[in-house]
This record gives C-alpha cells, structure tokens and sequence, in this order.
C-alpha cells in the first residue's frame, strides 16, 4: 500500500471522525424544562444570597439536580420516580459523608455506592443522566471536609434542595402535561446478570480506582475525578465510551477557558446566581442535542458550584489547571472501565467466576431454580 492510500485513509478517518464527534442530535425537549431546572438548581442559590450563607445554599443546589430525573410520563409516575431519587440522593451524599470521617473507607464506599446505584439504575432503566448525580453528590460529600456535629445539617439542607424541585417539578409538570402528552411507562424487561450485575460492579470498582488514585497523587478535589470516570465509562458501547471521552477531555479544556473569563468577571453573589441558572439552562438545553458541547458550559458550572467560595471569585489559573488533570485522569480510568465492560474476552474471563461467587445463573439455573421455587 502506498503513501497516497495511507493518507487517503487517514483524510476518510479524520472526516469520519469529524462528523461522528459534531453531529448534533434533533429533539422536541419544551424550553420549559430547562428553565424548570435551572430554577431548582437556582431557587437555593437565591435563599443562600439573600441570607449571605452561600455554602449551604451551594448543598441545597446540589439537591435541585434531583428535577434532571423527572420521566416524561403521566404526573403519578412523574412524582414517585422524582421522590425515589430524592431518597436515593441524600442516601447517597449522606453515605459520603459520613465516610469522609473515616478516610480508610471512602474508596470502598464509593465503589459500594457507585455499584448500587447502577444497578438500581439499570433493573428501573432509568435514563440518563443515569447513576451520575447520585455518585457525584457522594464523592462530594466524601471529599468535603466536616465534623460528625454536621453531618445533619448538611445532609439536611441537601434534602430541603431536594424538596424544592419536587415542589417545582409538580407545578412544571401540571402545566406542561396541559400543552404535552405523557409518553406511556414502558414495561420493564428482565434483568439480566451481565448487565446488572456484571457491568455494575466494573462501574463501582472504576469510580472507586479513580477516587483513589486521585488521593494518592494527592489532588484537589479528588470528587471531580470520580465523576469524569463515571461520566466516561457511562457509555453504551464502545464508540460511544469512545466519543464520551473525546468529548470530556476536549470540551472540558474548552470549558476551562470559559471558567477562566468567569472568574475573571467582578461577580459579587447576587450576580453569581443568574450565571448558574443561565448555565444550567444551556446544559439543559443542549445535552439532549450534543453532550460535548453541553460539557463545554458545565464546567465552569460545576466548579462554580464547587469552589466558588468568596466573591469576587479571584485568579483561577491554579483551579483551571488542577481541573485539567482531574478530567485527564477521570477519563482515562473511565475509558479502560468501559473498554473492559464491552470487552467479551473480560467478560467470560471474569463474569464465570463472579457468577459463582455471586450466585449469578445462566438461562438453565435460572430455570432450574424458578421449577424447584414452584
């Protein structure tokens, strides 16, 4: 093969790539739901500014991500799902927390919830963004430092965030069922062993691994490595772990950019709330279309909600570069994590044990034992 067929295929890779990354996806999601959201991520933020306690006001906003699982479905569907999640997410934050008083726990803890949370997620196929908020409010309560008097009071205020996008989701949800029909709950198929079980538990390890090499290498703010892992590994197949990293890497590079020119603007705390809720509702808006580019806006919107803790918020140049690694690290532990979990040779090599540890069965146990139950 000559040199001009070499680069011919290249030019084909590079174009084929090119459109796979930029493709932009249609969809009828209402504006309504993303202004929805970004009031219940933003209603917390006001409290907290019209008080000056934006700390706790940034636990509560944690609790409005709730709202992103509400089901396009009727309104009694809509509310239970919602309130399900709510209970899920304060477990979940309250389980990190409690595990940042015993630093020897928090990587198992992690990789305990993380697994959990998977496979609840996936027996309820629940949508995206899937098992993501609940693994991330319990990476950053596990890397929040506290004492075991607030241990309440956050997990507390995390709930009453909660709370609000109940609230806010029902009033949403009564008028745009009004204009918008519900789509039917779609019946749930069997779960099988491999994709609960087995894909869960690589999940749990992977978010653990990355948690943990983050404190060995002595990061800060080792949560968001946690989360890019778990935002990467995500992935339904191959090409799409494949291009969730892609994604991550470069639109957080391009976030951070973004970032530094926020941090640069004189914001006090009354202008800091309309920026968050103004980026919640282009992620929003945009995620369902391509999940690169809403990365690109929640960057700084993450970091805003987890470092910006005096106003004006200062020089972030530090910030943006420790950011860069966490996501470089996350994404990389992610993308083996995934490349293991659509791999058939790891999942005979692995899977027959962890069946027989597990008790997991194959189509003829699983007969077998639903005869002798009868």
């Amino acid at each position: 093969m000559g040199m001009d067929d070499w680069k011919d295929r290249l030019r084909s890779f590079v174009r084929a790539e090119w459109r796979a990354q930029t493709a932009i996806r249609a969809s009828d999601r209402p504006w309504q739901m993303p202004f929805a959201a970004s009031l219940a991520m933003g209603l917390p933020l006001l409290f907290g500014a019209w008080f000056n306690q934006m700390a706790p006001a940034l636990i509560g906003s944690l609790g409005g991500l709730v709202f992103l699982y509400l089901p396009r479905t009727a309104l009694q569907h809509r509310m239970v799902t919602l309130m399900a999640c709510g209970f899920g997410m304060v477990g979940c934050f309250a389980l990190g927390v409690l595990s940042h008083l015993l630093p020897a726990v928090i990587m198992p803890a992690l990789a305990l919830c993380a697994t959990l949370v998977t496979m609840v997620c996936r027996v309820y196929r629940l949508g995206p963004p899937g098992s993501l908020f609940f693994v991330m409010a319990a990476a950053i309560g596990a890397d929040a430092p506290g004492t075991l008097a607030q241990v309440p009071e956050r997990v507390g205020l995390l709930a009453l965030g909660a709370v609000g996008a109940g609230v806010i989701a029902l009033v949403y949800s009564v008028l745009i069922l009004r204009i918008r029909d519900p789509l039917p709950v779609a019946p749930l198929p069997p779960p099988t062993f491999d994709f609960v079980v087995f894909d869960s538990i690589i999940v749990g390890l992977s978010v653990g691994v990355s948690f943990l090499a983050a404190q060995l290498l002595d990061l800060h703010k080792a949560y968001w490595v946690a989360v890019s892992c778990l935002a990467v590994i995500q992935g339904v197949s191959r090409r799409s772990v494949w291009e969730r990293q892609i994604h991550r890497v470069v639109s957080t590079s391009l976030g951070l950019v973004l970032t530094w020119l926020v941090f640069a603007l004189p914001f006090d705390r009354w202008g800091f709330v309309p920026l968050v809720m103004v980026l919640a509702f282009v992620i929003e808006t945009l995620v369902v279309r391509h999940y690169g580019f809403a990365t690109v806006f929640i960057t700084p919107m993450a970091i805003l909600l987890g470092d910006a803790t005096s106003f004006p918020l200062g020089d972030a140049s530090a910030l943006i570069q420790a950011r860069f690694i966490d996501t470089v690290l996350g994404s990389l532990v992610g993308f083996l994590g995934g490349m293991a979990i659509h791999s058939q040779g790891v999942r005979q090599a692995v899977g027959a044990p962890l069946r027989r540890v597990l008790g997991g069965q194959g189509p003829e146990g699983v007969k077998r034992r639903r005869t002798v139950d009868r």
